[in-house]
C-alpha cells in the first residue's frame, strides 16, 4: 500500500443487497467488562482522530474534510512524534483487560494490536527516508489529490488552492529526508532511478491549464459568481505556476544532481544498516504471518514456480504449438493477434470483460456492494514506469467510483491473453468488490475500515484469478496461459523478492527468472523487477494470502461436504473487513462450526 498506494462496468445496482451489518456482541457483564470497552473505544477514537491529522491527504480519502487545506507534515520530529504517540497508544492497549471484552471486541483489540506493532517496528527504521518508489511516491501522491475533495463551494477551492500552495514545503521536506537517507545510504539503488525520472518531468508543464492540478478549475460550479469563478482560476493558474511546477523543477533537479549520484550502487534491502532484520520485519508485515522468513518463502517459491510451469506444459500441448517452451513465449510477445493498436480497443475489452463478470457475480457471492466502478486509462504522465493494471479505490462519500486502470502505454506490450486475469484480480470479483465491501461493512471502529493488509488483499485477488476459471472467463486456451502466466508472476515474486533482498540475486539475474517462467513482456518485466527492488517484502503477499484462501476453502469443502455454499465462504471471507492470516483462519473455522451446527 504502507504505501499505494492501485472502471466503466457498473456493478448492477438491483441484483446488489447491501453488506449487512455487522452485530455488535453484547457488552460483556459487569462493570470490568464495560468499563475496559469503553477505554478501548475511547483508544480507537483519539487513535483515528490523530491518525487523520497526521495525515491530510489520508483523511481527505475517508471522506473528512477537516484537513482539506493542507499536506502532511514530513518532517523528522513530526515522524518521531508520531512514534512515541503510537507507542503510548499500545501502552494504553496493554492496560486494557482483553478477557473482559466482548468478542467481537477481542477482535478489535488484536487487530489494533497488530496495525499499531506493525507501525512501531518498521518506524524505527525511518522508512520516510525512502518516499519514492519505481511507480509511486509523495509527488505522484499530490497529483490527483483533488479526487478526494469536494467542490461544491468557494471555500472548497480555496482549501483546494492552500493545498496547491503547501506542495513547496511538503517537496522541500521530502528533498531533505532524501538527504538523510543519502548520507545515511538508506536510499533507492541507484540502478532503477532513471526509471522514477519521467513521474517527476511529466508534471513540468509550460501552461498551468494544461496541468492535471487545474482539473477542479476546468469545471466551476455554474452557480458560482461569474468573479468568484474567474478569480479562482486565476489563482489556481498563478498557484501552479508560482508554487507547484518551481517545486517539481527544484524536485527533478535535486533528483538528477544529488540523489541519482549520491545512490548506494548496491541492490537489495539485505545491503542497508540492518538491513536483514529490516527485510525479515517487512517479510512478517506483508505476509501477516509471524513465522514467516525469507528462506522458506524462497524454496516455497520455487515449488510453486515448477508446479505451474508444469500446467503452462499443458497447455503448449494443448494448442499444438510445435517448439520449445521458449519458442512459444517468443510467439506470445510478438505475434500481432494478441495486441491491439489503439488505447481505446484495450479499454473497451477490459471493459467486456468487466461487464461479462459482472453477470456471473450473484452465482458467487450473497453480498454485492452498492459503490460502482469503471475502466480507465492510467494517466499518461505516470504510464512509462508504472505497473500494467492497478485498482484505484474510491475516496469515501466522494463524487466518484473505483477505478480499474488499464495502462495503455506501448500497446504492443499488453497482451490480450492476460487481459481477462487482470480484469478480474483489479476490478470484481477482486479489488473493487473487496474494497467496496470493506468500506459499506457498518458497526465497526473506523481504524478497520482503512486496514488493509496485504497478505489478505492481494491474496484475494490472486485467488479471484483461479476463481475466473469457475466463472467461465476465459475463453480460450491463450486466456487460460495468460492467468497461468499471471499466477507465475506472483509465484516468481516469492523467488526474485528474497532472492534480491535476502540472497544477493543480481536485478538481472531476477529479470531473467522472471522472463524464462512467464509470458510477460519484457517491458513489464523489467519494470516488474523494478518495483520489487523498490518495495522490498511487498511482493510476497499476493502468493502467500492466495495459497491460504484456497487451503481455507478446501477445509471448509472437505468438512461441510453438501453443506457448503461457495457463495456462504465468500462473504465469511470479506465480512471480515481485512485481517491477518491467521485471524482469517480463525474467521474460518468459525464458519465452518456454525455452518455443520445449522447456525
Amino acid at each position: 500500500m504502507p504505501i499505494r498506494i492501485a472502471f466503466i462496468a457498473l456493478i448492477l445496482l438491483t441484483a446488489c443487497k447491501p453488506p449487512a451489518t455487522e452485530e455488535r456482541a453484547a457488552p460483556a457483564t459487569g462493570d470490568a467488562g464495560s468499563q475496559a470497552n469503553q477505554e478501548l473505544q475511547t483508544l480507537f477514537a483519539d487513535e483515528w482522530n490523530g491518525r487523520l491529522a497526521r495525515n491530510p491527504l489520508f483523511a481527505s480519502r475517508m471522506g473528512v474534510t477537516d484537513y482539506n487545506d493542507r499536506l502532511p507534515d514530513m518532517s523528522p520530529a513530526a515522524r518521531q512524534r508520531y512514534l512515541d504517540e503510537d507507542l503510548e497508544f499500545l501502552d494504553r492497549l496493554a492496560a486494557i483487560d482483553r478477557a473482559v471484552l466482548p468478542q467481537n471486541e477481542q477482535t478489535n483489540y488484536d487487530l489494533f494490536e497488530f496495525v499499531l506493532g506493525q507501525r512501531t517496528i518498521l518506524g524505527k527504521y525511518r522508512p520516510y527516508r525512502i518516499p519514492v518508489l519505481s511507480d509511486a511516491g509523495f509527488h505522484m501522491s499530490v497529483q490527483r489529490m483533488y479526487e478526494s475533495m469536494p467542490f461544491d463551494t468557494v471555500a472548497d477551492y480555496e482549501q483546494y488552492l492552500s493545498r496547491l500552495r503547501a506542495i513547496g514545503p511538503y517537496f522541500a521536506q521530502n528533498i531533505e529526508n532524501m538527504r538523510d537517507g543519502i548520507a545515511d545510504g538508506f536510499t533507492q539503488p541507484k540502478v532503477i532511478l532513471s526509471g522514477i525520472v519521467p513521474s517527476i518531468s511529466g508534471a513540468i508543464v509550460a501552461d498551468a491549464e494544461k496541468s492535471s492540478f487545474f482539473s477542479p478549475f476546468r469545471s466551476i460550479p455554474g452557480h458560482f459568481d461569474a468573479a468568484d469563478a474567474a478569480r479562482l482560476q486565476a489563482e489556481g493558474g498563478r498557484a501552479i505556476n508560482d508554487t507547484v511546477i518551481p517545486a517539481y523543477r527544484t524536485f527533478l533537479a535535486f533528483f538528477n544532481d544529488e540523489y541519482i549520484p549520491g545512490a548506494r550502487e548496491t541492490l537489495g534491502a539485505a545491503s542497508l544498516e540492518n538491513g536483514k532484520a529490516y527485510y525479515e520485519d517487512l517479510t512478517r508485515y506483508f505476509t501477516t504471518l509471524d513465522d514467516a522468513t525469507p528462506h522458506d518463502i524462497h524454496e516455497l517459491g520455487l515449488r510453486e514456480v515448477a508446479r505451474i510451469r508444469a500446467e503452462m506444459e499443458g497447455i503448449i500441448k494443448q494448442v499444438e504449438f510445435d517448439g520449445t517452451f521458449a519458442e512459444f513465449i517468443a510467439y506470445l510477445r510478438t505475434d500481432p493477434q494478441f495486441y491491439v493498436t489503439e488505447p481505446k480497443q484495450l479499454l473497451k475489452e477490459a471493459s467486456y470483460i468487466a461487464k461479462k463478470v459482472d453477470g456471473q457475480m450473484p452465482a458467487f457471492f450473497r453480498t454485492l456492494p452498492r459503490l460502482p466502478y469503471g475502466v480507465r486509462a492510467v494517466p499518461d504522465d505516470i504510464a512509462p514506469n508504472y505497473t500494467t493494471g492497478r485498482y484505484w479505490g474510491a475516496p469515501i462519500g466522494g463524487r466518484r467510483g473505483g477505478y480499474y486502470m488499464v495502462n495503455t502505454y506501448a500497446l504492443d506490450k499488453r497482451p490480450l491473453y492476460t487481459l481477462a486475469a487482470l480484469t478480474v484480480h483489479e476490478g470484481v470479483p477482486g479489488h473493487h468488490h473487496q474494497g467496496a465491501i470493506r468500506q459499506e461493512i457498518e458497526g465497526r471502529p473506523d481504524f478497520r475500515r482503512a486496514f488493509y493488509p496485504h497478505a489478505f488483499g492481494e491474496g484475494w485477488g490472486l485467488y479471484t484469478e483461479k476463481l475466473g476459471i469457475e466463472m467461465d472467463i476465459y475463453e480460450t486456451p491463450y486466456d487460460h496461459f495468460g492467468r497461468l502466466s499471471y499466477e507465475m508472476w506472483r509465484a516468481v515474486r516469492l523467488v526474485v523478492d528474497t532472492g534480491m533482498h535476502y540472497k544477493d540475486w543480481t536485478r538481472e539475474r531476477a529479470q531473467n527468472f522472471l522472463a524464462d517462467n512467464s509470458a510477460l513482456s519484457l517491458h513489464n518485466v523489467r519494470t516488474e523487477i523494478d518495483r520489487y527492488i523498490s518495495w522490498p517484502g511487498q511482493a510476497l503477499a499476493y502468493k502467500m494470502g492466495e495459497l491460504k484462501i484456497l487451503e481455507l476453502r478446501a477445509r471448509a469443502e472437505a468438512e461441510l461436504g453438501e453443506r457448503f455454499d461457495i457463495r456462504d465462504f465468500h462473504d465469511a471471507i470479506l465480512m471480515t473487513g481485512g485481517v491477518p492470516l491467521d485471524m482469517l483462519e480463525r474467521e474460518i473455522e468459525r464458519f465452518i462450526d456454525q455452518v455443520r451446527n445449522g447456525e
